[in-house]
């Protein structure tokens, strides 16, 4: 057993250099596949994508907590490039998720509740486009949307509910350049491939379409209706074993938000306080279609106005 004492001691650098040279090799074998299949061969490739891609986005995670690689520049530099394939920028993508950290289960991020003064039908449209993979693809619009409005000090335009106006505001300005120039390069690399490599169109829409369903279908399936705790409002869960390592433990998810500094290699085995049961994840996806309930009770962001360092 190793506790959250040891943090990043334990990253294991080889083995997450390895892990990126097999998903650059498969997201290439896909992309050459994709220009050769139809019908259902089409389909199954982008199940097979959507597979690889996420094991792409659980190494782009570990980047995103500093638990990739030790030295902290090829880290960063090897998230920013594997964010590439997502597409989005990476320092963007950091920046949320580690708000997420921070707004875990609040009022800014209870995405299974709708509050008095909400636009009930507007939650309901974003709980349902997080199920179906509309999610994914408002994330890939920021690519655009942030060369076209980056940063602006009036973000009135940005309001649209209450979590995305605490993700907006945690935003550090520092990045913005940096953002911006991660957003040119995906829409210049994805341009790319499919022009280079004469992908039809369609078909390079319907691979990303399985990555970008699996994707969104799965970013909240592990907190709908957890407990309205930062730390604790997350749950494990399981699916086949070899899936479980290719996603690099990612549905240890109770135990990440709990020890958010402990590398995966080591999230099954980290000590955690409790119940340490884990459901299974298709179950816990299906019951998602519930919807969002009215919130009982309000539970304040303590972070609110925090901006990411």
């Amino acid at each position: 057993m190793i506790t959250a004492d040891m943090k990043n001691a334990a990253i294991p650098n080889r083995l997450n250099a390895a892990i990126v040279v097999a998903q650059m090799l498969a997201i290439g074998g896909c992309l050459f596949a994709v220009t050769r299949v139809h019908g259902w061969a089409l389909g199954f490739l982008a199940v097979v994508f959507g597979i690889v891609m996420y094991s792409v986005y659980a190494i782009t995670h570990e980047a995103e907590h500093a638990m990739l690689f030790s030295n902290r520049r090829i880290n960063d530099s090897v998230g920013a490039l594997m964010a590439l394939f997502f597409p989005a920028p990476f320092h963007l993508m950091r920046q949320g998720h580690l708000g997420h950290h921070l707004r875990n289960r609040s009022d800014d991020e209870a995405f299974d509740y709708y509050f008095d003064g909400d636009h009930k039908l507007w939650r309901i449209l974003a709980f349902y486009g997080i199920l179906t993979g509309f999610f994914y693809v408002m994330v890939v619009l920021s690519n655009i949307l942030f060369l076209v409005l980056p940063f602006r000090s009036d973000k009135k335009y940005l309001h649209v509910d209450q979590a995305t106006t605490a993700f907006i505001e945690s935003l550090n300005p520092r990045y913005r350049r940096l953002i911006r120039l991660e957003g040119a390069a995906a829409i210049a690399l994805h341009t790319g491939i499919v022009w280079f490599l004469q992908i039809p169109f369609w078909h390079y829409i319907a691979m990303y379409a399985g990555f970008g369903f699996m994707w969104s279908a799965m970013q909240y399936v592990h907190h709908y209706g957890t407990e309205r705790h930062v730390t604790r409002g997350a749950r494990n869960l399981w699916i086949w074993k070899p899936l479980d390592v290719l996603w690099l433990n990612h549905n240890w998810h109770l135990t990440h938000h709990t020890h958010p500094s402990v590398p995966w290699v080591h999230l099954p085995k980290t000590e955690l306080d409790g119940n340490t049961g884990r459901g299974w994840l298709l179950t816990a996806y299906l019951k998602m279609w519930r919807g969002p309930r009215r919130a009982p009770e309000s539970v304040p962001n303590p972070h609110a106005g925090k901006v990411i360092p």
